[in-house]
């Protein structure tokens, strides 16, 4: 599992240009979201998120493998993982977007910088559109960041039974938090 993981940092970090110096990197971002729903609130954690961010061309690319969220009841976590993810089929998502505010984040300077990145989320192999809001912090040289988006269900071809679809929010809120560190080449 650990070797999947390298392989895909990896694979991230080759995919940007070999020229840029401000590359950024984690391997344990945490990923969660939640839903707000009628009988009860569903929210899971994972936290093996990859992430790499390229400061020189605005570019940030992320992983994530959906069998690594974790609930508090198992039943839940099975059937996100069989019937609604169906992690056996489709076993990560991917993030590629663009810092659309690129010029107003400043690694060299400590400080909150708010962002807006917009890109596509891959998963269960169908592409979609996200914006999400952000801020990166920089203190002593040590990078973190937070982002938060709104993913709806149906635009991702999850199929909820008729029995729970009114148990099941149609949109579902992702939270992303992240320690970076910079790629020494």
């Amino acid at each position: 599992m650990k070797l999947l993981y390298l392989t895909l940092t990896f694979l991230m970090i080759g995919s940007f240009a070999l020229q840029s110096q401000n590359i950024y990197y984690t391997r344990e971002a945490r990923i969660s979201f939640y839903s707000e729903a009628p009988l009860e609130d569903i929210e899971a954690h994972n936290n093996r998120g990859s992430s790499v961010i390229d400061f020189d061309n605005c570019n940030i690319e992320s992983s994530v493998l959906i069998r690594g969220f974790m609930f508090e009841k198992s039943l839940m976590q099975e059937h996100f993982n069989e019937n609604y993810l169906e992690s056996h089929k489709y076993p990560r998502a991917t993030f590629k977007g663009t810092f659309v505010n690129c010029e107003e984040i400043t690694i060299e300077s400590d400080g909150t910088y708010p962002f807006t990145v917009e890109g596509e989320l891959e998963m269960r192999e169908i592409t979609g559109e996200v914006i999400a809001e952000g801020e990166i912090v920089v203190e002593n040289g040590q990078i973190s960041g937070t982002a938060e988006f709104t993913v709806k269900v149906a635009d991702y071809n999850i199929r909820i039974p008729a029995l729970v679809r009114d148990n099941i929010a149609r949109e579902i809120d992702v939270r992303i938090e992240a320690n970076y560190q910079k790629l020494d080449r």
